[in-house]
């Protein structure tokens, strides 16, 4: 997913979400929303585009993810 962020696959990167940030605030709608420990960037908050997550979603994603592991 580091490599390359596009052709991931939208159940793969909710798995990784969920995993880190637990279960989503909203879902059912056209997003799934994750809180996070601090206001504002990097939000987690991703999308189904016909089974694919949005590229630049997995970016966000992933800076989320070494912001919580940092602190």
């Amino acid at each position: 997913m580091r490599r390359n962020q596009q052709n991931v696959a939208f159940n793969d990167l909710l798995k990784v979400c969920e995993h880190y940030f637990g279960t989503p605030r909203q879902s059912g709608t056209s997003h799934a929303v994750f809180k996070t420990p601090w206001p504002g960037d990097p939000r987690v908050n991703i999308q189904n585009d016909k089974g694919k997550a949005k590229a630049y979603q997995v970016r966000q994603v992933l800076k989320a993810i070494d912001k919580k592991e940092a602190m």
